[in-house]
């Protein structure tokens, strides 16, 4: 799914800027980056119950095990 919407990204932005050898490595670059940050929240969302839980814990923590001064 990853390698389509990689395809689809570079061949739109080929679209719009028309084609050269410097268009082809812009596109390839602002391709790459747009599919690290679409894997970085993929990432997020898939940690994103265990993130939950451990906001929890921290929180029960503060307000019941720690004494106040």
């Amino acid at each position: 799914m990853f390698e389509l919407l990689f395809f689809i990204m570079f061949v739109g932005i080929l679209f719009f800027t028309g084609l050269s050898m410097m268009t082809v490595f812009i596109a390839l670059g602002v391709t790459m980056f747009v599919m690290f940050l679409m894997g970085m929240i993929g990432f997020v969302i898939k940690l994103l119950p265990w993130i939950i839980v451990i906001a929890i814990g921290v929180w029960f923590y503060k307000n019941y095990i720690t004494t106040t001064r």
